[in-house]
């Protein structure tokens, strides 16, 4: 399996920034690790070894990227508007950096993204905030709405909130969403969520699967029976959903 370490000092975040890809050919999937995670934590539990198969026919290729949660959304250091102004220079890299090397590898803009826990919020917001750069959306075991206070998982901005971080809580922008090139432009993206039984946020996804539909937007929407919130669940996940 061809696999590449790319590493450069990013202007927008001010510090080093890692990351692996994966194939030689085929649809780029951005995939965003789970909360405080690295760019090696897919390929060390066995979730990019689990498309081995896909990657070396030439039909996938994998951009893991790191976080930088524990700066952004997970400081707790932070006030709350710092947490999400960190969040959007992020964004930034995403889309300024690291979106130029995956047209290096496919000319044709063929480019999904996808995440686990934490990484499934990340996929789903850069995705529907700007559709028309993805054609697929895989979010496994998300949450969605940062805001909210679910069982032992606080609201991230202990009760503040503004536009930016209105406009980057898919719960919440997706629900009064308008813009109907935009909705169009969802509607065209390949969406798939899937969720444990007993995971805390399986209300979130059962919300946000309502949203999508009421927007008119053709989607799936698996449970799985159990937890379903580990590496072990998402090896097995990634073998359906890619």
């Amino acid at each position: 399996m061809h696999r590449e370490y790319h590493r450069w000092y990013s202007d927008r975040l001010g510090r080093d920034m890692e990351l692996l890809t994966f194939g030689h050919a085929g649809k780029v999937v951005l995939f965003f690790p789970p909360r405080m995670g690295r760019f090696y934590d897919y390929e060390n539990w066995g979730v990019v070894g689990a498309l081995e198969d896909k990657i070396n026919q030439g039909q996938l290729q994998l951009v893991c990227v790191d976080s930088i949660d524990e700066e952004s959304l997970y400081n707790n250091n932070a006030h709350p508007q710092q947490k999400i102004n960190r969040h959007l220079q992020y964004e930034q890299y995403i889309l300024c950096e690291v979106l130029p090397l995956m047209r290096s590898k496919n000319a044709n803009n063929d480019f999904g993204a996808a995440g686990c826990s934490l990484g499934a919020y990340h996929a789903a917001n850069i995705s529907l905030k700007h559709p028309e750069l993805f054609s697929k959306l895989v979010c496994m075991s998300g949450r969605y709405d940062l805001t909210r206070a679910v069982k032992y998982f606080e609201d991230l901005f202990h009760g503040y909130h503004n536009q930016d971080i209105y406009f980057n809580m898919p719960l919440q922008f997706m629900a009064n969403m308008d813009n109907e090139k935009q909705l169009q432009q969802i509607r065209n993206i390949d969406i798939l969520l899937a969720i444990g039984e007993t995971d805390p946020f399986i209300g979130d996804n059962y919300e946000f699967s309502e949203i999508l539909g009421w927007k008119g937007t053709q989607h799936r929407f698996h449970t799985w029976e159990g937890y379903a919130h580990t590496a072990r669940s998402w090896r097995k996940m990634v073998e359906l959903y890619f």
